[in-house]
């Protein structure tokens, strides 16, 4: 019986330009199905890169990055797009288009990336809304929600369609208790399903010292990802 490919896996990978990432070693990283990993870094727009990396979209030197054993670097445009929808992803700093509605916002990862119609995204969405506190899909643009309504409509994008690896780069200012709380039981779910999770923490105000469920915890650093914690 053949193995079962990892959800994420680096090979080796080394991109032609390290850029923000601020790494000079190859990486590696191995994530199996019900993983949850832990992995800080120095600032948010190296573990940024390093999310970009995760879903070909960094060129490499050498090496591979794989998803659901797929060779990103070697899939046909389409492929890649389709793999994408199976992705799941909060951004620290950006991801927000400012000059659509944020219901548009959130289901247009999925309307791009998948052939579900809008619909049973928008009753999807709606019920995960309510699971981070919402009363429904907000209203109006990016720029008139308060930080913590953004907060969870970044998760309900995220967690859109049952994603296979989800990816999850908390906003500086850390995450509100309760949106907290319902984004470790929606983690549960995902490892659960055969998913699993990358928690990229970029300071203490992330409060990773919280989350006690994880599989391992790294530190990206110059010498590429190791073991243990950056913070004491």
């Amino acid at each position: 019986m053949p193995a079962i490919a990892p959800v994420l896996e680096l090979a080796e990978a080394r991109p032609a330009a390290w850029g923000d990432l601020a790494v000079d070693a190859p990486l590696s990283l191995r994530l199996p199905s019900g993983d949850f990993a832990v992995i800080e870094g120095t600032h948010s727009t190296q573990l940024t890169a390093f999310a970009d990396l995760c879903v070909g979209m960094v060129e490499l030197r050498s090496g591979q990055v794989r998803c659901l054993g797929h060779d990103w670097a070697a899939l046909p445009h389409s492929y890649a797009a389709a793999l994408r929808g199976t992705v799941g992803r909060t951004f620290a700093t950006r991801g927000w288009i400012p000059f659509l509605d944020i219901e548009t916002n959130i289901l247009l990862p999925q309307l791009h990336h998948t052939r579900r119609n809008r619909a049973a995204l928008r009753n999807e969405a709606i019920g995960l809304a309510q699971d981070f506190g919402l009363p429904g899909l907000p209203v109006g643009h990016p720029s008139d929600l308060s930080f913590a309504d953004l907060a969870s409509a970044a998760l309900v994008r995220a967690l859109l369609g049952e994603p296979k690896l989800l990816m999850i780069e908390p906003p500086p200012q850390g995450l509100p208790a309760a949106t907290l709380a319902s984004l470790l039981n929606r983690i549960a779910m995902v490892c659960d399903r055969g998913g699993a999770v990358l928690w990229l923490a970029s300071s203490r105000s992330t409060p990773v010292e919280r989350i006690f469920s994880v599989t391992h915890r790294l530190s990206l650093t110059e010498r590429g990802l190791e073991s243990g914690r950056l913070h004491g």
